[in-house]
């Protein structure tokens, strides 16, 4: 049984994703030592906090697309617990959503990931909020285009996210099994 059309594009679309993460976290590795914090944990995090804005941004405006849109229309005013909402509305809580839940995963992760990751890899945590912001644009800009048009900006949101979430599995696991802990 082979692939629809629709999924041979979302293959291709995650594949272009996967090189797309792949060369933003060969190009981190350009980032001179000395621009990372010192190894302790207090300045990992404080060192990470302004990239965290990237997927909060990305979450305001989609909380605002909302806002606007309901603020606007006559018919999605009373909100969704009062109405059926009109199929922009849908459309524009559909990707609020789907924002919500990849600024909520990443957020966790790269908070994890500035203790947990070994010093030098710290580097990629900029790679990924930056590719959470690229995704989320392309991700909205191409959700009404379905599967195809969202992939690329799934992508580029959630791979990074999910890469980095079984790294920290696998660094907590081996030191878990060493008795390594930090």
């Amino acid at each position: 049984m082979g692939f629809s059309g629709k999924q041979q594009a979302v293959v291709r679309s995650a594949s272009l994703a996967a090189i797309v993460v792949a060369a933003a976290v060969a190009a981190s590795l350009l980032v001179p030592s000395e621009a990372l914090p010192v190894d302790e944990p207090g300045a990992r995090l404080v060192w990470l906090l302004p990239w965290t804005v990237l997927p909060l941004l990305a979450l305001m405006v989609s909380i605002a697309r909302v806002a606007n849109h309901r603020f606007i229309t006559a018919e999605d005013i009373d909100g969704a617990g009062l109405t059926v909402g009109s199929q922009r509305v849908q459309i524009l809580r559909a990707i609020l959503q789907n924002t919500l839940e990849q600024t909520v995963l990443a957020l966790g992760a790269y908070a994890i990931a500035a203790i947990v990751l070994p010093h030098g890899w710290l580097r990629i945590l900029p790679a990924a909020a930056l590719l959470f912001a690229l995704g989320r644009l392309l991700f909205t800009l191409g959700y009404e285009r379905g599967a195809e048009g969202r992939g690329l900006g799934f992508g580029l949101t959630a791979y990074p996210t999910f890469a980095l979430l079984i790294t920290l599995a696998i660094i907590l696991l081996l030191r878990l099994l060493t008795g390594m802990a930090r």
